[in-house]
């Protein structure tokens, strides 16, 4: 089943070029950088610019000025939107590309989609960062072949994009696994980060919840078996469970900031879910099921291509 993206070997380094073809522009909002990219594919990334995440009014500016910048210069084809959550995507909503209830001070209500892609007569594609990630990663990475993937991102905030059939999924929102409610380990006391929950696990498994956790110390200072690193482990590894015995993708990979920084944790949660699992579910061969993004730090940045190239093909 297609997914509407360009495989390896479609919009690459020389035939898009070579044809005259105009590249791709997107933007990733994330919660701390936003990260814009001119490219036709992740072989041929023309430039790459990054804007802290601040407000509103300080960020969008900002993101317009490179956009406008790119359109006047080599120009683009069409622009993909990956927003961190919640957003609404329903297209019939009056907050159609809005951003909802975020734990991000100022940014209810902004218009991501509409003030960024108003300026250019381009078909815009727009969804989740980690929606567009995991299309990247289908793409590109290390989901190529697979129509039901799972790309999760353990940083800021924790996000999960959910491909099934090929496509994410979609009900009347986009799905919001870091805030399944996971039970509490015996011995964690430890307060929730989150301002809607006390036992997501965006609350409890985070980078922001991790640094709440460290009480002054760095992640530099830990050592792999420091005793910190259980709860991280057990409730991503409970997600994980979830997202199994729903969803049942071929592969999950796990990114963002907590993980890259700490590759030990991805054989732990994966032992972490196999015991879970306890033997009912046969896991698919062929190696890892819980791996890292082939596509590394690039997933994210190259989740906004993806869905710019997709938005050229339904257009």
């Amino acid at each position: 089943m297609s997914n509407g993206l360009p495989s390896s070997g479609g919009v690459g380094v020389s035939d898009g070029a070579a044809a005259g073809e105009r590249p791709f522009a997107g933007v990733e909002l994330g919660g701390t950088k936003c990260v814009c990219t001119l490219a036709f594919g992740p072989d041929h990334v023309l430039d790459q610019r990054t804007v802290p995440t601040t407000s509103p009014a300080e960020t969008l500016p900002a993101l317009l000025e490179v956009l406008h910048e790119w359109h006047q210069g080599v120009g683009f084809a069409a622009l993909g939107i990956a927003s961190f959550g919640p957003i609404e995507l329903d297209p019939r909503s009056p907050r159609y590309g809005q951003i909802l209830a975020t734990n991000k001070p100022r940014w209810p209500g902004t218009d991501v989609r509409g003030v960024l892609s108003a300026p250019f007569d381009v078909p815009v594609g727009f969804d989740t960062d980690v929606n567009g990630a995991a299309l990247a990663e289908i793409a590109w990475g290390c989901g190529k072949g697979m129509d039901d993937f799972a790309y999760v991102t353990i940083g800021t905030g924790v996000g999960v994009g959910l491909v099934v059939h090929g496509r994410p999924t979609r009900g009347f929102a986009h799905g919001e696994w870091g805030h399944m409610r996971v039970p509490r380990l015996a011995s964690d006391t430890y307060p929730s980060v989150c301002s809607f929950h006390d036992d997501c696990v965006e609350g409890l498994a985070s980078g922001s919840a991790l640094v709440s956790r460290l009480a002054g110390r760095t992640v530099r200072e830990l050592a792999e078996d420091d005793p910190v690193w259980e709860p991280i482990v057990g409730y991503i590894a409970a997600m994980a469970h979830a997202l199994v015995c729903g969803a049942a993708p071929r592969r999950i990979a796990i990114g963002g900031g907590v993980l890259t920084a700490q590759p030990h944790l991805l054989g732990r949660i994966e032992q972490r879910l196999l015991e879970s699992l306890n033997g009912y579910m046969q896991m698919p061969e062929g190696g890892h099921y819980v791996t890292e993004p082939a596509l590394g730090d690039m997933a994210g940045p190259l989740g906004s291509i993806a869905l710019a190239a997709a938005a050229v093909d339904a257009a």
